[in-house]
């Protein structure tokens, strides 16, 4: 398949499964909690069982040693399915299964496209491979423009499923016909045998950051918008905050590809890491509308970013089990997303701020970007947005 397709058919993908069955969750709960669907407690469940799905989705991806592409199909159309059907009930148990589903199928569909668009690309086109991880800061973005849109029409939460739930559908349909039949990592032959998988210090070091950066990460992504809708009340002020976050994490994609030639994956992941926890650190001591925008912008800006680049230090540091480090990593970023809200949760009980979370994780943040950097370079070069490791 030529390279431009693969890229294409990898970047839709991700804005199926992740903007769509994914985040859209993010502008359909205040549209819920007007309803009387969810309570501001279950909508907090609600969330939660979403990240447990991906955490499960992406650690039994982990243990997969065949079928990728069938996953990749299965994580696809369970992900457009439960966005669509979530039209049907706005009950609060059907809400929970789908979105467990969702988040299951989402990473799924995940792990299983990044091995495959990171096999076919990574050496052919390094920069087209970079850019199928924008998908789901696009995905971000258009579900916040659908949300505005549809805000402004009154539309009603079942209604507004069935939009996200079509353009899910749209692309599984649409792209259906360009996902592999089958999916092995580069290299991996006979001799894979002899080169047993290990968890090694380095990459043990990388899964701890990566876990520190979805725990980091998740905190502003989830309270950003609460933040300005606070701020700016009803102002579709507060609504583009969600929009210029996906708009961001797209961008950020870009700027690893611009300066790929020049720095390597360490560094640019530590600088990442850093960036975020300043994007964290601004919405304390900035109050108001500054820190708000700085912290979606620098905080949305390397999201995806930081996920680029720790999967392809993952891929370095164990070439020849590529799928096996990519679940890894998803669920070591999971568990930190899934974590991340319950211990604010705890914590804002505690002392009634989530200022204390905040610093908490931007504190986690510097700890990842530490722990990339004494995790030492690649014995192995592996080219992502352009650069060697």
């Amino acid at each position: 398949m030529q390279p431009g397709r693969v890229a294409l058919t990898g970047f839709c993908v991700l804005i199926a499964v992740m903007g769509m069955g994914r985040f859209a969750l993010t502008p359909q709960l205040p549209l819920m909690l007007n309803e009387g669907h969810v309570t501001l407690a279950s909508a907090g469940v609600l969330a939660s069982l979403n990240y447990v799905g991906y955490l499960v989705g992406a650690a039994w991806a982990m243990r997969l040693s065949s079928g990728h592409a069938r996953y990749l199909r299965m994580g696809l159309w369970a992900t457009t399915v439960a966005t669509c059907v979530s039209a049907l009930s706005g009950d609060f148990y059907w809400q929970a299964l789908l979105r467990f589903v969702a988040g299951m199928g989402g990473a799924w569909a995940l792990v299983t496209v990044t091995t495959w668009t990171q096999e076919q690309l990574a050496a052919r086109a390094p920069r087209l491979s970079a850019t199928v991880f924008a998908g789901p800061g696009v995905g971000i973005l258009l579900t916040g423009l659908l949300a505005m849109a549809l805000g402004r029409l009154h539309w009603t939460s079942a209604a507004d499923w069935l939009v996200y739930g079509g353009v899910a559908l749209a692309i599984t349909l649409l792209f259906s016909g360009a996902l592999p039949r089958d999916i092995a990592a580069r290299g991996a032959s006979a001799h894979i045998a002899h080169d047993p998988w290990v968890l090694t210090p380095p990459l043990r070091k990388l899964l701890f950051a990566y876990a520190l950066a979805g725990f980091g990460y998740i905190l502003p992504a989830t309270f950003l918008a609460q933040m300005a809708h606070a701020r700016f009340h009803d102002s579709i002020v507060a609504d583009l905050f969600w929009p210029v976050f996906g708009t961001a994490a797209a961008l950020g994609v870009g700027g690893v590809i611009v300066i790929g030639r020049s720095c390597s994956l360490r560094w640019r992941l530590a600088a990442a890491l850093l960036t975020q926890a300043v994007g964290v650190a601004s919405v304390i001591v900035l109050p108001g509308a500054v820190g708000l925008t700085l912290g979606a912008l620098l905080c949305g800006g390397c999201f995806l970013a930081v996920m680029l680049l720790t999967m392809g230090m993952g891929r370095a540091f164990a070439p020849r089990h590529a799928p096996k480090v990519v679940g890894l990593l998803t669920t070591g970023y999971a568990l930190g997303q899934l974590l991340g809200p319950l211990v604010s949760s705890a914590i804002a009980h505690a002392v009634g701020s989530l200022t204390p979370s905040l610093w908490l994780a931007t504190a986690g943040l510097v700890v990842a970007a530490v722990l990339v950097w004494v995790a030492g370079r690649p014995a192995v070069a592996v080219r992502a947005g352009g650069a060697t490791g």
